[in-house]
């Protein structure tokens, strides 16, 4: 049996409805668990791009990826190599922060994590952080102890390193 391992798979698509749809079916019909998906305008305003991760062996990547080419909307299907490919999320998280000692440590956080303060309430901070999912989860285990209200995350988008397209 193949080795099971995360995908990285980048989808130039035709940006119009009904193709998410299509491209999340294929998925599903062929039991390939989908992760994540980002989904957003490309370089061509008539072009989306999807970044897809996803787990499984490389006999059935191999398929999907072939089978994905097949469809009509699809214009280029790349499996990006982690190696070789900068992924980022951002993450939005309010915190209780009624406290100036909390707020403090909350912004000091923050700060050493590269985030910003985006909302200021008597009762909460939010926090917007942008950066690797690893960073991500480093930060919200700092400050669960704060007593997180809320997190709303947009999930990894990728895009190759260097000159490959």
């Amino acid at each position: 049996m193949d080795e099971q391992r995360t995908h990285i798979i980048s989808a130039l698509v035709l940006h119009k409805p009904g193709v998410l749809q299509r491209v999340a079916g294929l998925f599903t019909r062929r039991g390939f668990n989908i992760e994540n998906i980002t989904v957003g305008t490309s370089e061509n305003e008539d072009m989306a791009r999807m970044t897809i991760i996803a787990q499984g062996d490389e006999k059935v990547l191999e398929q999907i990826t072939k089978q994905l080419n097949k469809l009509i909307d699809v214009i280029k299907v790349r499996d990006l190599e982690p190696d070789s490919t900068v992924k980022r999320e951002l993450c939005l998280i309010k915190i209780h922060a009624p406290a100036e000692r909390i707020r403090s440590e909350v912004i000091q956080y923050a700060n050493i994590f590269r985030g910003r303060i985006i909302d200021v309430s008597p009762e909460t901070l939010t926090v917007e952080i942008t950066g690797s999912p690893d960073k991500i989860e480093a930060l919200i285990e700092l400050l669960r102890g704060f007593g997180i209200k809320e997190i709303a995350r947009t999930g990894p988008t990728a895009i190759s390193r260097g000159m490959q397209d």
